[in-house]
């Protein structure tokens, strides 16, 4: 028998580190976990999360509720949570109305909102009684934590409640939760690569309190997402826990690894699994027929991307129930269907024969790897970054948004004739763009928080579609399993409202 050839011998090697990569991402998803008790409830609509040391008994511990910000969720602050649990307190995370797994939506969304704001101390009430009522746990002893919605939350709730021992606020938006007369006692944590008035706030927070009452401290390096995961954020909290017994040193990365190695694994995978679902490649053409002059698509994509900016600006992209998710979605939509408009004006040709296929085959193989991309987008991110389940408005929203990213990637197929190096800049123009309608308004601002997020899916769903063609795919599954990859996150972690 023959042995196998470069080409299988490369897919055989892929296949193995895929493996490899699941394998010691699962491994250390179980070693978070290890040693750690973990009891979920709902409580009066709000999902809590109890983390606890297993089998400790004996003496009452403190307490500590751990609140999420805007677009973030339990499963996200759970690192927070475990570092507390190994010290011998009880943390309790909470799903913020609109947030994870809380089918309600968020009011206003806004952080000055007072609908929005009202809804914010229900569920810190509803957290916090639950806490009260561990048995094990010493009302006296209570500290509340919180990132930046939620470290605005937990600090204006600790103002009205002076029995709160201490508040630990992480990247604490606005300053003016903090009255100057306060005297209660507050830690503000903030990353050295955060936005100007993020940092900004944090020194005004601390300004004026009484003497050693208030404590900054900066996580260098780190911006507002990865700060949560940062050994001097983990330190600052402990800190801040009264009476705490100790533990080992902080190790807040173990979960998010595990995530990160699962999700390149998964990654990894579908290459193997489109090598052996699709034939070789071929020689056939792009879906433009004939190729059109290098570049025409960039005079194309860019005033597309920029009115599909402009007119999703006015529209009410609050009606999607999704905020900052409804405008992102309305924006690809927009886009992609001007690409398609000006794809039919100037090349109005059908798809070429070498990408088709027979119906029942291209059907069953779509099938097949549109639901590994639902897995290797939804699993790892879910097990080990945030909430990515989907409740409530969610189902119907999933689907929708779904619409609106194939739109904007079929678009960019065409337009770019299947080239993989001018279809992924179509999808970073549409980064850019978006970033800049964010600085001059047209886009809600905290696009700009997850601009390098939206980014690293643009990127991710480009490398797969660039794996499919070189399979010789059918030319529209690129933006089928393309819009999975981008739409997922979006519909199912952005709040609610």
């Amino acid at each position: 028998m023959p042995a196998p050839g470069p080409a299988p011998r490369r897919l055989l090697v892929l296949g193995a580190l895929a493996l490899l990569a699941v394998v010691l991402g699962t491994l250390l998803l179980v070693r978070a976990d290890a040693g750690l008790s973990t009891r979920r409830a709902t409580v009066t609509g709000v999902p809590l999360t109890e983390v606890r040391q297993s089998g400790t008994s004996g003496d009452r511990r403190p307490g500590v509720v751990i609140a999420h910000g805007f677009a973030g969720s339990a499963r996200l602050m759970r690192p927070l949570a475990d570092s507390v649990a190994r010290h011998g307190a009880v943390a309790v995370l909470l799903d913020f109305a609109g947030h994870g797994a809380n089918p309600a939506g968020l009011p206003g969304a806004g952080r000055d909102d007072e609908r929005a704001r009202a809804v914010l101390r229900h569920d810190l009430d509803v957290a916090l009684a639950w806490l009260r009522s561990r048995p094990d746990v010493d009302p006296d002893r209570i500290v509340l934590v919180g990132h930046s919605m939620g470290a605005g939350a937990v600090t204006r709730y600790a103002v009205d409640h002076p029995e709160i021992t201490r508040t630990v606020a992480i990247s604490l938006p606005d300053a003016n939760d903090v009255p100057p007369g306060w005297a209660g006692r507050l830690t503000v944590v903030v990353g050295g690569l955060e936005f100007p008035d993020f940092r900004r706030a944090a020194e005004a927070a601390v300004a004026g309190g009484p003497p050693g009452a208030r404590a900054r401290v900066v996580a260098p390096g780190t911006e507002h997402i990865s700060v949560l995961f940062a050994p001097r954020t983990h330190a600052a909290t402990l800190a801040a826990i009264p009476g705490r017994p100790g533990g080992p040193p902080p190790a807040p990365l173990t979960r998010l690894a595990g995530g990160g190695l699962l999700l390149l694994g998964l990654g990894l995978g579908f290459v193997p699994l489109a090598s052996l679902l699709l034939r070789g490649p071929s020689p056939a053409a792009s879906p433009g027929g004939p190729r059109s002059r290098p570049g025409r698509w960039l005079a194309v994509a860019v005033p597309a991307a920029g009115l599909g900016a402009v007119l999703a600006a006015p529209l009410p992209t609050d009606r999607l129930s999704l905020a900052v998710g409804g405008h992102v979605a309305v924006f690809l939509l927009l886009t992609g269907v001007l690409l398609v408009a000006a794809h039919l004006r100037f090349r109005p040709r059908r798809p070429p024969a070498g990408h088709a296929r027979r119906p029942t085959r291209a059907a069953g193989v779509a099938a097949v790897l549109l639901g590994y991309a639902v897995l290797a987008v939804a699993l790892p991110l879910h097990l080990g970054f945030t909430s990515t389940a989907p409740v409530g408005a969610r189902w119907w929203l999933l689907p929708l948004v779904t619409l609106c990213c194939l739109a904007f990637l079929l678009g960019a197929e065409l337009v770019t004739e299947g080239r993989g190096v001018a279809y992924a800049a179509v999808g970073g123009l549409a980064v850019v763009v978006l970033a800049a309608a964010a600085v001059t308004g047209l886009a809600p601002g905290f696009v700009l928080l997850v601009v390098p997020l939206f980014a690293a899916l643009v990127a991710w769903q480009a490398a797969w579609a660039g794996v499919l063609r070189r399979r010789d795919a059918p030319w529209w599954l690129p933006a089928a399993v393309g819009a999975v990859v981008l739409a997922w996150p979006i519909a199912t972690t952005l709040p609610l409202t």
